[in-house]
């Protein structure tokens, strides 16, 4: 991996949601399950950085919300982010660069 790559891969990332119920069970996930993941919260909004990469996953939003989620419902929430997206039925994930 080249220096400008190595990097790229540690970038800070971020995505902000409204703040609500499910954004609540969003964020938990993510901090469980991306143990960098920093939160700052504001009267209508939470932020999430990360340095290189957020992953959010379905089973782990899913466990919080006690119900099925689709990821495609994170789209009702989110104000903005940074990173490139690679999104599957079971996963979003930010980061720079290519996935690993």
């Amino acid at each position: 991996m080249t220096t400008t790559a190595a990097a790229a891969s540690r970038a800070p990332v971020f995505i902000s949601l409204l703040s609500n119920e499910v954004s609540r069970c969003i964020v938990e996930a993510i901090v469980a399950d991306n143990p960098d993941a920093v939160v700052a919260e504001f009267p209508a909004m939470v932020k999430v950085d990360a340095p290189g990469r957020i992953v959010i996953r379905r089973d782990s939003v899913e466990e919080r919300l006690g119900r099925r989620w689709d990821v495609q419902e994170l789209h009702l929430s989110l104000i903005s982010l940074s990173g490139n997206i690679d999104e599957t039925d079971d996963e979003f994930t930010l980061q720079w660069g290519r996935r690993s």
